[in-house]
């Protein structure tokens, strides 16, 4: 019988990247559900009376921008640090500094600790999507990156989809410091499994050499830019690396469309508990279930538009599509007198909306060099987050001026209109 020899036997690659892909999908998650509970408490009457926000929505949203203006500066101040350390050891302080905020929150009695608290969520979560986007663009192949930043971006959908009817049966049935109490207890879990993780396969001990060369050969980027640092370290590196990356003028036309991506999502995510429940006069239950339709449809529109953009190559396209159906389904949700049609127009709008964000990060490992993603990340994320931060503010003051969330849902199609443009000038310059 004739012996193969081992040259002849061609070696299968491991698939490592998927086990970390499964772990940034579980990072991503419980993050997003120590998030969302604020989202359900603002419906929660005891807990607008116990801070002193009962019948000022303006004030009440506050809770949210104060979050985002955290998660803002984390992201611009600290997303540099993963150039440096690696995306590992920088997500695991992270975490760390959520567990304390969220037991921060729960012991909370006045609106400052309360503020307190969310301003440590939002500095600790800021690294978050920096080092994500850092991870993918290390361990995957151009022809995976759609779908890789889509997985794991499914995280965003999946917590609120499950956080939303655990958080509203917690405030049903206990009290609202509880909801700050299991985020913090389910809060610590990612860490174990990041241990497992390593910044590039190379450090990986159990990958092998086939699966590193099906890395590392699909590697190419539309830009050939590469940044040399001349030994510098520090602040020194980080700010070279922002003053590559300033110059890239499609770099901006992301930033705009992802900062109008946050301002609508954000948004739309602090108020739809408190409309489907005041305005539309659902029940805990059915506020509940409603609240969570539109994270559980995002799952398969993230999946979708992430599979087909790699099909076609291209990002911007699916956008464009996602521009409008957000614009179209928040107009009709503004005319509809059935309260069943306007939720599910709401509904239909924040799912159409979510594939925007995995696609421009995905487009961002495309353009920029690999030696300034994190920090092309995220500043492009925080800036957006700041920009979002004024979003809850603005559409309570609607709210509270003109008696309607209509108003706020004619603000937010024409902040989707905007976003629509720049993603026409990066399907004109075929990305």
């Amino acid at each position: 019988m004739q012996m193969e020899t081992s040259a002849t036997i061609a070696v299968k690659p491991t698939r490592k990247r998927f086990t970390l892909l499964a772990i940034l999908l579980l990072t991503i998650t419980v993050a997003y559900i120590d998030r969302v509970n604020i989202t359900v408490l603002m419906a929660d009457k005891a807990f607008l009376n116990d801070l002193g926000l009962a019948g000022n929505p303006a004030k009440t949203g506050l809770l949210m921008s104060c979050f985002l203006v955290a998660y803002g500066i984390g992201n611009v101040c600290l997303s540099g640090l993963g150039d440096i350390f690696g995306p590992k050891k920088s997500m695991i302080i992270a975490i760390i500094v959520w567990f304390f905020s969220m037991i921060i929150g729960g012991f909370a009695t006045i609106l400052g600790v309360m503020l307190l608290s969310r301003f440590l969520l939002g500095l600790g979560e800021g690294l978050h999507f920096p080092m994500m986007n850092t991870y993918c663009r290390a361990w995957f192949p151009v022809q995976e990156k759609g779908k890789a930043s889509a997985i794991w971006f499914i995280g965003t959908s999946v917590a609120p989809a499950i956080g939303m009817p655990i958080f509203a049966w917690i405030v049903e049935h206990h009290s609202w410091h509880w909801t700050f109490f299991f985020a913090a207890a389910i809060g610590l879990i990612p860490i174990a499994f990041l241990l497992l993780t390593t910044d590039t396969p190379r450090q990986h001990k159990t990958i092998n050499q086939a699966e590193i060369d099906y890395i590392e050969q699909g590697q190419v980027a539309k830009t050939e830019q590469r940044v040399e640092h001349g030994g510098k370290g520090g602040i020194a590196r980080i700010l070279q690396n922002l003053a590559v990356i300033s110059k890239i003028k499609l770099y901006w036309c992301i930033v705009v469309y992802y900062c109008v991506h946050n301002v609508v999502y954000w948004g739309l995510l602090t108020w739809l508990p408190a409309y489907l429940k005041t305005e539309r006069g659902f029940s805990w239950s059915e506020m509940g279930v409603l609240a969570s339709m539109p994270f559980i449809l995002a799952i398969a529109c993230k999946l979708i538009a992430g599979w087909a953009s790699d099909k076609l190559g291209r990002r911007a396209p699916f956008i464009i599509l996602a521009t409008v159906g957000v614009a179209a389904s928040l107009y009709f949700a503004s005319i509809a007198t059935n309260n069943y049609v306007s939720a599910i127009c709401i509904c239909l709008g924040m799912a159409a909306i979510t594939p925007g964000a995995p696609l421009s990060l995905t487009m961002l490992q495309e353009l920029i060099p690999k030696e300034t993603i994190s920090i092309g990340t995220g500043f492009m994320n925080g800036l957006s987050m700041i920009c979002a931060a004024v979003s809850p503010v603005i559409l309570g003051h609607l709210m509270s001026r003109l008696g309607s969330f209509a108003a706020a849902l004619t603000f937010l199609i024409a902040v989707a209109l905007v976003g629509m443009v720049s993603a026409i000038i990066l399907t004109i310059n075929k990305y």
